[in-house]
């Protein structure tokens, strides 16, 4: 289009009917350029799929080459007028048109139909989204029924007691009542022995009564006392008894300490490889399914006698994007006991893998370099630093489904690299 003339405002489709036949209605004819596609500019912008490609213009009554190209139908007749017709966009050689409008449509009517279908999907997935969210609503209102009902019955325990404080309460009255009118019968009885202490006889009889009396409360007393020295000596028996079971229990302890830094020393590795062999793997899993136990850590391993101490962590169920539907594993470097003779940050390549356990031993793995900027790599100042490594490491369906299991156990497998370590 020739640069220099007047651009003109973008036009519709009707003004553009009414501008080429001014005395007719717009729904009487329809405009059709006599050569090439129409000039004028769309309110909306066209996409190039329906621009012709040798005028570059609007298509006009469209053609479609066997090459998939379209052209207006006069560009067309003036190609094919050539002797040997060309494609203009690939140059490849045109034979006779092979399409039309109907192609065109049928496109757009196809894309409409998937567009419904997504709509259609996408409205499905809401709906279910939405009975979802019902379901945890009624599930919710019914906890909160059953935290009211556990309300009210502690509100109604709350109030027995109450009732029960108030009657034991009036009980006690009633006691000290009766030890007041107990005490005055007691002063009305001291009244009445007095007289009775003049006789001489009966206070002889009452004196011998009273040293038989004192005799049994010396009797009563010693007896007391052996009881007292035998309480003594049993509760003397149990404190030693409950000294010694802590001493033991310290023991079983320290014994536990002990046996389980053996297996630690036992299967350390200095070298720099890890091969971590974990039993039980479905009940294992199933608990990391429940929440119970989440992740596993490894029996530590190191690059050498005074080098780095690592190990590592997988969840079985997965961990962050790999939630339930992948195995997580993931590298730690721990606190060493020659930590300030190594240089940090960790540098070292480390290689992550899963053991396949059949002939065609097809391991899976994958391999990163640390980054220097990471808290993960940095020296520890706790007893292990962040787990660095693959949340997606392999997917649950592939490890169940093939070889990697066997005997309901898993080996997995970490590599560093100590080819360019230094000595410490």
């Amino acid at each position: 289009m020739d640069t220099s003339k007047k651009s003109e405002p973008p036009l519709s489709v009707e003004m553009v009917q009414q501008r080429a036949n001014p005395d007719r209605s717009p729904s009487a004819s329809i405009y059709v350029p006599e050569q090439g596609g129409y000039k004028e500019k769309f309110v909306n912008a066209v996409e190039d799929k329906y621009k012709c490609e040798k005028c570059h213009l609007i298509l006009c009554n469209p053609k479609q080459t066997e090459c998939g190209h379209r052209f207006c139908e006069t560009c067309m007749n003036a190609l094919l007028s050539s002797s040997s017709p060309k494609c203009t966009a690939c140059q490849e050689s045109i034979a006779k048109d092979k399409g039309t409008n109907q192609q065109i449509k049928a496109h757009e009517a196809s894309s409409a139909v998937q567009h419904v279908n997504l709509l259609k999907e996408w409205s499905n997935a809401l709906e279910n989204k939405v009975a979802l969210l019902q379901n945890e609503s009624l599930e919710k209102n019914k906890s909160i029924q059953t935290l009211h009902n556990q309300i009210c019955s502690f509100e109604i325990e709350i109030e027995r007691q109450k009732e029960m404080l108030r009657n034991n309460e009036s009980k006690i009255l009633h006691l000290q009542r009766v030890i007041d009118s107990q005490a005055e019968k007691l002063k009305e009885l001291d009244k009445e022995i007095r007289p009775f202490r003049q006789n001489w006889e009966e206070a002889d009889s009452m004196k011998s009564s009273v040293e038989s009396l004192q005799n049994r409360v010396t009797e009563l007393e010693s007896v007391d006392k052996t009881a007292g020295q035998g309480a003594r000596n049993t509760s003397l028996l149990e404190t030693q008894l409950s000294r010694h079971d802590q001493m033991l229990s310290v023991h079983d302890i320290r014994l536990a300490d002990m046996d389980l830094r053996f297996q630690v020393l036992e299967t350390a590795s200095y070298n720099g490889v890890l091969i971590w062999k974990i039993r039980d793997y479905k009940r294992r899993k199933q608990e990391a399914v429940m929440g119970k136990t989440l992740s596993l850590y490894s029996q530590p391993f190191y690059t050498g006698y005074f080098g780095y101490k690592m190990c590592a962590r997988v969840y079985l169920n997965g961990d962050g994007m790999g939630k339930g539907t992948h195995l997580s594993l993931f590298f730690v470097i721990m606190r060493g006991e020659y930590d300030a003779l190594l240089p940090w940050p960790f540098k070292q390549k480390v290689t992550l893998m899963l053991m396949d356990q059949g002939p065609s031993r097809r391991h899976l793995g994958d391999a990163f370099k640390p980054d220097p900027n990471s808290s993960s790599f940095k020296k520890p100042t706790g007893e292990m630093n962040i787990a660095s490594g693959c949340p997606v490491f392999v997917a649950q369906t592939v490890l169940e489904n093939g070889t990697y299991i066997k005997d309901d156990t898993i080996f997995i497998k970490v590599i560093v690299d100590t080819s360019d370590l230094p000595d410490p």
